[in-house]
């Protein structure tokens, strides 16, 4: 495996990535374009590898370890040499990325590969951005990224195999499941389907179906119980293709289609609630203490699941 990676940005996924790749024993640098971001980020990893200590996946040693395999830098140049392996993971935003781009094409060897943690831009647009696209792939993470498995893997109609290759190594090496698209489609795979279960979701909220809770519990309690291990596909399979023949037929004209999400949904993001990140959206969150404890709640159950399923 390469001995020095780069992950640009230090923000929410990019410090879990950063997390990723030290924990599996690479050199990272980290960087961001100010010394407080990268502290913070530095205190974000410190404190999921904390958790991790406390639910038995790590010990202390591992800790230490990993944050000795981390360093940070503004200086982007210093941040990228001698690596060999580049995750991108600042804003999306294009313009931004390709500035990136630009700079990087500019001080890295030509075989160093730039993977993309994109999940709005294609790797046609991204494509656009660079000199040298045989190189450029993108490598989807999913939030938090240090915890959710997959990793979405997108090839330009320019990339080789041999960087496809090299990429789903590194991916398998941090511990991730990397799954990679035969064509470059809008949302990937899995915000496709994510998509398609919330517009519902939606849907059966708006028209006073049931409480928000008791929709998120017929998920958790029913097809989440099982998609953890058997995806939709199987789930097919299993209950009999000629079941399930009947199943989407009766219901698929009866199912939202609608293209715009609903209007109780749209006011609440034009007036600013949009769920944790402001403490009111389709939930209501007491205080900043409470939003921080349902998220070490989420992330402490995503650690016991990864442990069962590694089992």
């Amino acid at each position: 495996m390469p001995e020095k990676v780069t992950v640009l940005g230090a923000g929410t996924m990019g410090h879990g990535i950063a997390q990723l790749y030290a924990q599996a024993g690479y050199d990272v640098q980290m960087y961001d374009i100010k010394d407080e971001f990268l502290e913070k980020a530095i205190e974000r990893i410190s404190n999921n590898l904390d958790m991790m200590i406390q639910e038995q996946t790590i010990t202390e040693e591992d800790k230490n370890v990993a944050l000795q395999h981390i360093s940070t830098s503004t200086d982007l140049k210093e941040a990228v040499s001698g690596t060999r392996f580049v995750t991108e993971a600042v804003s999306e935003n294009l313009k931004i990325k390709f500035e990136l781009f630009s700079q990087l094409e500019e001080i890295v060897d030509e075989d160093v590969i730039i993977a993309s943690n994109t999940s709005t831009f294609s790797i046609k647009e991204l494509s656009e951005g660079v000199k040298k696209n045989d190189r450029l792939i993108i490598t989807h993470f999913f939030n938090p990224a240090h915890l959710v498995p997959l990793v979405e893997v997108v090839k330009g109609p320019e990339t080789s195999q041999e960087i496809i290759d090299r990429t789903v190594d590194v991916l398998k090496a941090i511990g991730k499941k990397p799954v990679v698209l035969k064509k470059d489609i809008p949302g990937l795979i899995a915000n496709r389907l994510q998509a398609a279960l919330v517009r519902e979701a939606f849907y059966l909220l708006d028209n006073d179906v049931a409480e928000a809770e008791d929709i998120d519990l017929a998920i958790t309690a029913g097809p989440g119980f099982r998609w953890a291990f058997i995806g939709p596909l199987e789930t097919s399979d299993f209950g009999g293709l000629d079941i399930w023949k009947s199943v989407v037929e009766n219901l698929a004209p009866v199912l939202s289609k609608d293209e715009k999400i609903p209007p109780f949904v749209e006011e609440k993001v034009q007036s600013g609630n949009l769920g944790t990140k402001t403490g009111n959206g389709l939930f209501t969150y007491a205080d900043h203490e409470e939003i921080q404890r349902r998220i070490r709640e989420r992330d402490e159950y995503f650690i016991r699941l990864a442990k069962i399923k590694e089992q």
